[in-house]
């Protein structure tokens, strides 16, 4: 029989509950008082009945409010719950004291040495774990949790040791043992498999507060459920890659490849052995590549930077989209696609068709769904927010505990242009928690090159005269207002001017529905 007593916290109330157990020769085996200062007392050889007749006197010691039965005491439901836990944990386990003497394991522990339980309690656990003096690390002078490789039953495995501290009267921790917990490779592969799994939140490594990346987000969860070609127009390092990779995650081919076929950084036939693979036969022997269409088939190809793509292989992937086949290079074969295209670019595709350095019919083939990455400078709610992650992610990478920034960091970061967007904030993040040596991140330590926040969108090397970057800033404005404003008369409104002026100056650019998605 087990009893509460709840009561109010007196000094000597306990001794006086325990005065009547002894005047009545009850033989008590337990009793514990928990942190709201409940008595609870354990009389393992007692039925109610009884003890029945002492209840009332116990209700009238002063201060006790009630005294009823309970199923358990505290430390039992806790010793069954650790048990409980400890059992299910399908890693062997085991707990030691100071000497290294094996005082509790798990079923995993049982099953893996074949041998009865009460044989492996109070052995030394230096006899089974090999590679790694545990003994030693006991005996020093303040053992830490750490992880070693170490051999058990022969094989490999990952030992995490966990110190078990208690606290003596003066509140200092004294050593009492330690938790050794094993993962074999297996189970580390596994897990590691499932860590690195698709998400089921996707596009959760996409940070988007600002209105304008939520909006990116959104049309993209959208496109990513489709099947056909997607163009993401954006600035050098504003994460294209890493929103088709999210596109394709949380699309129905996640099970398949995603692969880059850089554009601008292969020449014209290494990039075309590099998509399309080749046959090449001499008199010894014949030689075979395999293509980025063929390895990613049932997945994603992501083309970077297509706006560099040379004449002769827009040529070739126009085929591609028209006939759904084609040959490896040197073959006449041809070949099936079931592949999702994904293109980037940071150039203007309708410039480049008008000067003829891009097929206007491959244009309308990719840029069937399209997305635009807006620059860093137009998203700034999202920059503290990716700095904030870059230092953790970094900080874990070095093995180190993350940074804090001072006001003046996060304003300067907050007012900095960015005319290298995000890659560039990264980079400059990795830079200044991989140098620092205290605990805080001032803006001393972001190493940046003097950049004006009013003037971003020029580069001190442009080529070309004041009317040349004029009109491109200006085409620029008109090409991000037009869908929202597809009607003259709206944008004319919009920006003040007549609706003869801005007709005019959308013509001489190339601006209409045909060069311009319209959301």
């Amino acid at each position: 029989m087990r009893l509460e007593v709840n009561c109010q916290d007196r000094l000597g109330i306990a001794q006086d509950v325990l005065d009547i157990l002894v005047e009545h020769e009850i033989d008590l085996r337990g009793i514990e008082i928990d942190e709201m200062g409940k008595i609870f007392l354990n009389f393992p050889n007692m039925e109610f009945a009884d003890f029945q007749h002492l209840m009332p006197k116990i209700r009238k010691i002063e201060g006790i409010e009630d005294v009823k039965t309970t199923p358990f005491m505290p430390i039992e439901r806790e010793q069954y719950q650790l048990k409980a836990l400890l059992q299910t944990l399908p890693d062997p386990v085991f707990s030691v004291d100071t000497k290294g003497k094996i005082i509790l394991i798990n079923d995993a522990v049982v099953s893996s040495l074949e041998v009865p339980k009460n044989d492996i309690i109070g052995s030394d656990i230096a006899e089974l774990l090999k590679g790694f003096n545990v003994i030693r690390w006991l005996e020093g002078k303040n053992p830490q949790a750490q992880a070693q490789r170490i051999k058990f039953l022969e094989l490999d495995y990952l030992l995490d040791m966990l110190p078990v501290m208690v606290p003596d009267s003066d509140g200092a921790d004294i050593l009492a043992g330690a938790v050794f917990m094993l993962k074999s490779e297996l189970r580390l592969g596994q897990q590691l498999t499932v860590f690195h799994k698709v998400s089921v939140d996707s596009f959760i490594s996409i940070q988007a507060d600002s209105k304008a990346m939520k909006n990116v987000v959104k049309e993209a969860k959208r496109m990513a459920e489709l099947d056909e070609p997607i163009i993401i127009f954006g600035e050098t390092g504003t994460g294209k890659e890493m929103l088709a990779k999210e596109c394709h995650n949380a699309s129905r081919r996640n099970e398949g490849a995603f692969l880059t076929l850089s554009c601008a950084s292969l020449p014209d036939n290494v990039a075309e052995s590099e998509l399309f693979g080749y046959i090449s036969e001499t008199s010894e022997q014949t030689e075979n590549k395999v293509g980025l269409l063929e390895l990613a088939q049932g997945g994603t190809l992501f083309l970077d930077e297509v706006g560099d793509m040379s004449a002769q292989l827009q040529v070739k992937l126009l085929q591609v989209l028209q006939n759904g086949s084609y040959p490896r290079v040197g073959d006449d074969k041809e070949l099936k696609v079931d592949v999702r295209i994904i293109c980037s670019t940071q150039k203007d595709l309708g410039k480049l068709m008008q000067e003829g350095q891009f097929r206007e019919d491959l244009f309308y083939r990719l840029n069937v769904l399209s997305l635009v990455l807006p620059p860093l400078r137009e998203r700034k709610s999202d920059i503290i927010a990716l700095a904030e992650r870059f230092i953790k992610q970094h900080s874990v990478k070095l093995g180190r505990k993350a940074p804090k920034m001072t006001k003046a960091c996060v304003d300067y970061l907050h007012s900095y242009p960015w005319p290298g967007n995000v890659r560039q904030l990264e980079n400059a993040l990795y830079r200044a928690v991989s140098l620092l040596e205290g605990i805080e991140l001032e803006k001393e330590n972001i190493q940046l090159p003097s950049c004006s926040a009013t003037v971003s969108f020029v580069s001190e090397e442009f080529a070309g005269s004041l009317d040349d970057e004029v009109k491109r800033f200006e085409k620029d404005i008109l090409m991000r207002l037009y869908p929202s404003y597809p009607s003259t008369r709206q944008l004319a409104k919009k920006l003040g001017l007549s609706h003869t002026a801005i007709a005019n100056k959308l013509r001489d650019y190339g601006i209409n529905k045909k060069t311009v998605k319209i959301v």
